[in-house]
């Protein structure tokens, strides 16, 4: 099981380390479908204090895949890497788009992360939910619009999440904090006890890591979310993009 160890660098968070995300592997030179070449970027974020591992497994042809074998090559690679390090992995609906496929597919799995994402505006994600929780595996909910978090409310599986991924679109800097507060609002009203981890995409990547830097939330940084420092330059990997937000947490 995760647990939401605290980094020495920052009391009470979480640092997730997001290596790939659905990412084409043209986009950045440390994007690849090697899962062994994924593993050592991560290894050496890890290096750099990220407390967690959030991956997703590529087939073949470097796309998304929650195919057994995808999934056990991917998870076998990152945990000889990172060893003791809780990995999580993706469900996303657009590794398999028809519900009955996925869940088959994650029935299937014979290596199981430690946590996986479950986005709840996406078709079967309390099937999904209630599979991952039957097997072992913690469940990590994303919320993405009022719409999910609407979604998210009503289930049955609400208090057995792990915790609830606040997850920004790219939008404006300046949008940021009040999208948030929307959003951790309505999370918050439904249930209290389980804890959120705010994080951004594009745009909204660095605004919304130092809102949850500044309150204290479980947040997450990587190649999945955004290629570029705060400065506006290219990350050469993701041990960069984690040094530059352990130096921004510490220097509030």
């Amino acid at each position: 099981m995760e647990s939401a160890d605290p980094a020495d660098h920052a009391p009470g968070m979480l640092l997730k380390a997001c290596v790939n995300g659905a990412r084409d592997v043209s986009e950045h030179p440390r994007l690849s479908a090697d899962a062994r070449a994924v593993a050592a970027d991560a290894a050496a974020a890890v290096a750099e204090g990220a407390g967690a591992i959030h991956v997703h497994p590529k087939g073949g042809a470097g796309r998304d895949s929650l195919a057994a074998g995808d999934v056990a090559r991917w998870l076998s690679a990152m945990r000889d890497a990172c060893p003791g390090v809780p990995i999580g992995a993706t469900t996303g609906a657009w590794a398999a788009p028809e519900v009955r496929s996925r869940l088959a597919a994650i029935a299937e799995w014979t290596h199981l992360p430690d946590f996986a994402s479950v986005n709840w505006h996406e078709d079967g994600a309390d099937e999904v939910a209630a599979l991952l929780l039957s097997r072992g595996v913690e469940v990590e909910a994303g919320v993405w619009n009022a719409e999910g978090a609407e979604l998210w409310a009503r289930s049955p599986h609400r208090t057995e999440c792990l915790r609830v991924l606040i997850e920004l679109p790219d939008i404006p800097s300046d949008d940021v904090r009040d999208v948030a507060d929307d959003l951790i609002g309505r999370v918050t009203t439904a249930e209290r006890t389980v804890p959120v981890l705010l994080h951004g995409e594009q745009r909204s990547t660095w605004a919304a890591f130092d809102l949850a830097a500044e309150r204290r939330l479980d947040t997450r940084i990587g190649l999945e979310d955004c290629l570029s420092l705060p400065d506006g330059r290219i990350a050469p990997d993701n041990a960069a993009l984690v040094r530059a937000a352990i130096e921004r947490i510490a220097a509030r």
